[in-house]
């Protein structure tokens, strides 16, 4: 029995939780410094006006790679509640686990303030000894909050820029304050909100029960085995033992799964909102009927399997139209992605409509705005591909370097008769292609610009 415990302790669900929030942790802190050929992982810069993906960067105007990945977002958090419930929640989500490194690290183990398995007691925070590692907890808690701030800021001013930037603090008032803030917020957040923020706050448990069906994976009662211990009405109701068949009633009443639920409440009423699914309660369950030699009544299982006795189907309808979803979703991200600009081109038209020079020469003035979103310099040229009666006359080539802007004054010009009409001015479209000389085909773009050709009256 006692090798068995032991097991049962070597597995826990929240031994598992532990390392999955270690891990999530890690990665969390590692993207921001993770970079390729220059870009970094995952980076939205609002100030460089670019986003960073999978070391690809694309600037603002590229940004139509945002609802794909809104998109997937969604679709994956929806997908992983129809198969595993609220998983996010209770294995990945920060709010968790900045909760279980205050509540179960710095109150439980460091300053002995609760019990781990009972989060239901509060202290009495009316002792000195209590007050006082009370203060502790929230000063080594705010350390880290700002450290968790800091890291949240790192994806939007990468972790390089961050650090110049406060070597001189004056000069960044407005993001010190927003970290600051931030950190605030976690502390308020984590040591007063704590899951009222789960349950009052977030949108997510809202939409939860919708996701669900009976194949659903969550932390489920057995009213089979255990017996109700609530009504229709969600009353509980008087346990008695002689008025339930001998094979039943095999729950003991001893409150583990309550007094361990970090959300308050108690597994055994059915599926509720407040539930994170970091699955507290089966671990509480499984020590307890382990000491009797059964198996636990609150297990991570579904509807279909406790209350059914039929096997859960991870392939159903509602999987296989996510699956189909996020695939068609992934491949159209990799497909726009693969049609990255690296050269970005503006092309706006004078207030000059045209100008009429000697021997019926036609010019239209154009400011084109050229940016190098590319890694390496660039010399840029131009070329009318489309109508060879139109040249251009006022431009060369010149060099950008990475990440840099220019305008350039652009003339295109014509000394031939392409619309005789004495009524009205002719707006004639012509293709522009920018290429990289060095580059032609990796670096190359097409854009419009309209081409005011005179009435015939005006010329002579």
């Amino acid at each position: 029995m006692e090798a068995k415990n032991s097991a049962l302790k070597k597995t826990s669900y929240r031994i598992k939780r532990y390392y999955a929030y270690i891990l999530a942790t890690v990665i969390s802190l590692s993207v921001p410094f993770i970079t390729i050929n220059g870009n970094h992982l995952f980076l939205l810069s609002f100030d460089k006006k670019q986003f960073h993906l999978m070391g690809v960067a694309f600037d603002m105007q590229e940004l139509y790679l945002m609802p794909f990945l809104l998109m997937l977002l969604f679709l994956g958090i929806f997908a992983a509640t129809a198969l595993g419930g609220r998983a996010w929640c209770g294995w990945a989500c920060p709010q968790t686990i900045f909760r279980v490194v205050y509540r179960d690290l710095i109150e439980s183990k460091l300053l002995g303030l609760r019990r781990i398995k009972n989060k239901q007691k509060e202290p009495d925070w009316s002792k000195a000894e209590n007050a006082s590692k009370k203060l502790v907890a929230i000063i080594i808690w705010s350390a880290l909050s700002l450290i968790a701030s800091a890291n949240f800021m790192w994806y939007f001013v990468p972790p390089e820029d961050f650090f110049a930037y406060m070597e001189n603090p004056s000069e960044h008032m407005l993001l010190i304050g927003i970290v600051l803030s931030t950190a605030a917020f976690l502390i308020y957040d984590v040591v007063w909100l704590k899951e009222d923020f789960c349950i009052y706050v977030c949108p997510y448990s809202r939409v939860q029960s919708v996701l669900y069906d009976d194949d659903t994976y969550q932390a489920i009662y057995s009213t089979n085995r255990g017996g109700n211990i609530y009504n229709e009405d969600k009353e509980k109701i008087i346990f008695k033992a002689k008025d339930l068949p001998e094979q039943a009633n095999e729950c003991t009443t001893c409150e583990s799964c309550v007094t361990v639920c970090p959300t308050h409440i108690d597994i055994r009423k059915g599926m509720q909102l407040e539930c994170i699914n970091c699955l507290e309660c089966v671990d509480a369950c499984t020590t307890v009927m382990g000491k009797l030699g059964k198996d636990s009544l609150v297990q991570w299982s579904s509807t279909s399997a406790i209350e059914q006795g039929k096997p859960t189907k991870l392939i159903r309808k509602a999987t296989i139209m996510y699956a189909v979803s996020l695939v068609l979703i992934l491949g159209l991200l990799f497909v726009m992605g693969g049609k990255k600009e690296y050269m970005l081109l503006n092309v706006n038209k004078t207030t000059q409509l045209y100008k009429i020079k000697e021997n019926n020469l036609v010019a239209n003035n154009f400011l084109f705005l050229f940016q190098n979103t590319d890694s390496k310099p660039h010399t840029y040229a131009l070329e009318v591909v489309d109508n060879n009666d139109i040249e251009i006359a006022r431009f060369r080539p010149f060099k950008l370097s990475p990440k840099k802007l220019a305008k350039k004054v652009v003339v295109l010009q014509t000394d031939k008769l392409l619309v005789n009409d004495k009524t009205k001015d002719t707006p004639i479209t012509v293709t522009i292609r920018a290429y990289a000389v060095d580059e032609p085909e990796r670096v190359q773009v097409f854009r419009k610009a309209v081409f005011i050709f005179p009435r015939a009256d005006k010329l002579k």
